[in-house]
């Protein structure tokens, strides 16, 4: 990117209400998806997948009333390469701000083991969707290709080539084994970009079963797609989908010299996350990337000598920047400066040796449990340090 080159905006196409929802252990009744469907829109992300009406009637109500309570955000839903679950699709969503995605089959494993049709049908199947919604005034139609990065490049161009000229403008990629590495998902993208021009736009829709859905999505906008669709924390399909906070993340920082940026409320994600757990008793991870109960939290005592003088020493994503704090919690591995830290703003000073002392009671002895907040220490500091360091015995 030149100095005088704009970063390129990448739109953000959230489907935690429907390929999220999908996966196990995740349902959500159609007034928790509304309430999550405008708490997402109020993220500023672009679209909004609120379901697959023709798979229940559940889907069915909660993308109708999602299509009506959106107020700046697209809704999109999702369809079979049928006629009646672009019907049904249209009768849920309307045609007006509505992103129609028809399923499209990319590989030939899906096609001989999950439909039993040739290529040329599923073409066939696929264009007649689109022009089916396009007549009825879709104002985005979509063929998506599932499990493209298994495709035949010879296939994959046809079927893309074919949806354009059937009137799709969206053709979203699907690495859905995430069985794809950067390189390749990257040069699979370059293709479909150059055989879907512009103004028809590129999506990349990735999955984490390799750990890479978030390196593979930004690998697929470098190489030319227009938007990332992702999921609140990273919920899906067995290891989920890529997490909206990684991307946003990552395009935070890294995306001035990437040439790319998002438009997403950084702050306000953890908030979602949090109501998203809250409705599908998710458990709350450790160590997960931006959401991790300890992602902005150490107890080894190196960490926080140097986090004590200066957070960048371990801190390069910052938590605030996402609605987070930074906790410093005392565990065996702790060490003194985090206790002299304590100490300081007890307003008490103290000799080496008294603080060694102070060390092995309160830290190096006491401390039974993997870890401890910061602030129960202080607690039992203040109210038991007066007789320590008057010389009286710990206790």
């Amino acid at each position: 990117m030149t100095t005088n080159e704009a970063p390129r905006r990448v739109g953000i196409f959230d489907t935690t209400l429907r390929d999220g929802e999908q996966a196990p252990g995740n349902a959500m009744s159609a007034e928790h998806k509304l309430e999550l469907a405008l708490r997402i829109e109020a993220l500023n992300v672009d679209v909004v997948e609120a379901g697959f009406p023709a798979s229940s009637p559940n889907d069915f109500t909660a993308t109708r009333t999602i299509a009506e309570a959106l107020s700046r955000a697209q809704v999109a839903t999702l369809a079979r390469a049928r006629r009646d679950d672009v019907e049904t699709a249209v009768r849920a969503a309307g045609t007006r701000n509505h992103v129609l995605q028809i399923l499209g089959t990319g590989s030939d494993i899906h096609l001989e083991h999950k439909l039993g049709i040739t290529r040329q049908q599923a073409i066939d199947d696929a264009v007649d969707a689109a022009r089916f919604a396009d007549s009825l005034g879709v104002e985005t139609v979509s063929v998506g290709i599932e499990d493209a990065t298994r495709g035949d490049p010879d296939y994959l161009r046809q079927l893309t080539e074919r949806a354009v000229e059937a009137g799709a403008r969206y053709i979203p990629v699907a690495d859905t084994s995430g069985c794809a590495t950067p390189e390749e998902f990257g040069e699979l993208i370059a293709k479909i970009r150059e055989w879907a021009p512009a103004p028809v736009r590129v999506g990349v829709h990735c999955h984490n079963d390799f750990g890479l859905a978030t390196a593979n999505a930004v690998a697929g906008v470098q190489a030319g797609a227009d938007d990332v669709q992702v999921t609140v924390g990273g919920i899906g399909e067995r290891a989920g989908n890529t997490a909206m906070e990684e991307v946003c993340a990552l395009l935070a920082y890294k995306g001035e010299g990437l040439g790319l940026v998002t438009e997403v409320d950084l702050a306000s994600i953890y908030a979602v996350y949090g109501l998203l757990r809250e409705v599908i008793r998710l458990e709350e991870p450790r160590n997960k990337a931006i959401f991790g109960r300890y992602a902005f939290g150490t107890a080894a005592g190196i960490h926080q000598a140097g986090m004590l003088r200066n957070p960048a020493t371990y801190e390069y994503v910052e938590p605030a920047r996402f609605g987070r704090e930074r906790t410093l919690l005392i565990s065996r591995h702790s060490g003194r400066a985090v206790l002299r830290h304590l100490l300081t703003g007890l307003g008490l000073e103290v000799d080496a040796d008294k603080l060694d002392e102070v060390y092995r009671v309160y830290i190096a002895e006491r401390v039974e449990s993997d870890c401890e907040d910061l602030s129960v220490l202080r607690g039992r500091l203040e109210a038991d340090l007066v007789p320590v360091l008057n010389g009286g015995p710990a206790t």
